[in-house]
């Protein structure tokens, strides 16, 4: 190789102009947040890196080492500095028998979490060897709740009819926003002084928080220009975004799905070493009696360990995982065998938009064939609720089983976790 070859080197290039760039930094010339105006995406990052290895003393090399263009993740992060890496595999396949997932699925979940991918896969083993799992999204709707400023009780009932009885010019204003959106229910709650509305959006494929906020928007706007209400807040907690709620229990959001399973009794016996009567006693005294005793919004063993790592895996937002782990897991010994049902209510699941749309998370769709989205409308959105909710039943059943064969400690034992 001659020098001139070695100078054409682009990695080289954009190494030293990286350097430059933390330089003019340094120096006050350009700000930290400013650096993708003055270069591409990829340097801009390399640059932040220079700029933080040399105040902590730390070595980015391996957050550096990402495996796709920089400029992917422009609408999903800002001061980019590189990609954190985690571990990700695949459960199943398992076969589903749902209103838009219908067929053998490879489950994708990325995680830390050692053990956790080998009891789902146990799971799904399971679910195959008793026909397979039913799901079905039972309802589905994201929701965004201002809360308005009145004078007085009076005009809190005043604007609570007023929104009762002008559901059309509300939804007028809100679609104006969206050419996908549709206003499905705008609801009034009375706090003395306060009037939340919590408006409720079908949002087909998108997972939809920020097309429900713009809509949301809009209406508002009406109200203010049609009663005397102020708005405080465009968001006023009864939504609720990410955040544990009852009110998110009872009503809904994003998805409401179940997904439930017979299996036969040998098969509990030979495949999960215990009876069903034992699983069913399990699932009383710990996910019942015992989360009725701690308070607890979720009535389940584990279903945020599954929701959390297919939401990893697929491009959804994180910190949602607080309303999609909402979830009841039901047990019952039936004369054929062991029924479990999992029912999450507040699932936020979308298939464009986000997240969804950088290369590893794009992939993980594509495993599941929901990328984009679906025909009709919503489609998409629907099959990854029933895919994760299988996930989670899966999850629940070979946990439940592991507890009640007492094999829980001596299989995270074995697996060296």
């Amino acid at each position: 190789m001659t020098d001139s070859d070695s100078d054409s080197d682009p990695g080289a290039d954009m190494d030293v102009d990286a350097t430059s760039l933390a330089e003019r930094v340094r120096a006050g010339d350009l700000r930290f947040h400013e650096l993708e105006a003055h270069t591409d995406a990829d340097t801009a990052a390399a640059a932040r890196r220079h700029l933080v290895e040399a105040q902590s003393g730390a070595s980015l090399d391996t957050v550096g080492a990402y495996g796709f263009d920089a400029a992917a993740a422009d609408a999903n992060i800002e001061n980019m500095i590189g990609a954190v890496q985690i571990p990700a595999g695949v459960a199943g396949p398992v076969s589903i028998d749902g209103g838009a997932a219908s067929g053998e699925y490879y489950l994708p979940m990325a995680t830390t979490e050692g053990a956790l991918l080998a009891s789902v896969n146990r799971g799904c083993s399971v679910i195959d060897r008793a026909g397979g799992a039913a799901a079905r999204v039972t309802a589905a709707g994201m929701t965004r709740a201002p809360v308005f400023r009145v004078e007085s009780v009076v005009e809190a009932e005043a604007l609570a009819s007023w929104v009762r009885d002008n559901h059309a010019a509300l939804a007028a204003a809100a679609e104006e926003t969206t050419s996908h959106g549709e206003l499905l229910a705008a609801k009034p709650y009375v706090v003395g002084d306060n009037v939340f509305v919590r408006f409720r959006y079908d949002t087909k494929d998108a997972m939809g928080m920020n097309m429900a906020t713009i809509a949301t928007r809009a209406a508002c706007e009406v109200i203010e220009s049609e009663t005397p209400a102020s708005l405080v807040a465009l968001s006023g907690n009864l939504c609720t975004d990410k955040k544990p709620a009852a009110v998110n229990a009872v009503e809904g959001r994003g998805r409401s799905v179940t997904a439930d399973v017979l299996v036969p009794r040998e098969v509990v016996e030979e495949r999960l070493h215990t009876t069903p009567e034992a699983v069913a006693e399990v699932n009383t005294r710990k996910n019942l009696v015992g989360s009725a005793k701690a308070g607890s919004l979720g009535f389940n063993a584990h279903v945020a360990n599954v929701v959390a790592a297919m939401f990893l895996a697929t491009g959804q937002d994180a910190a949602q995982v607080v309303e999609g782990s909402n979830a009841i897991t039901t047990v019952e010994v039936r004369e054929s065998g062991l029924y479990v049902g999992v029912s999450l209510a507040s699932l936020e699941v979308g298939t464009v938009g986000g997240g969804t749309k950088l290369p590893t998370q794009s992939e993980g769709l594509d495993v599941l064939g929901v990328r984009g989205g679906g025909d009709p409308p919503g489609e998409h959105a629907d099959a990854l609720a029933e895919c994760v909710a299988v996930g989670a039943l899966a999850g629940e059943l070979s946990l439940l089983s592991a507890l009640a064969s007492r094999h829980l400690s001596s299989a995270h034992e074995s697996l060296g976790r």
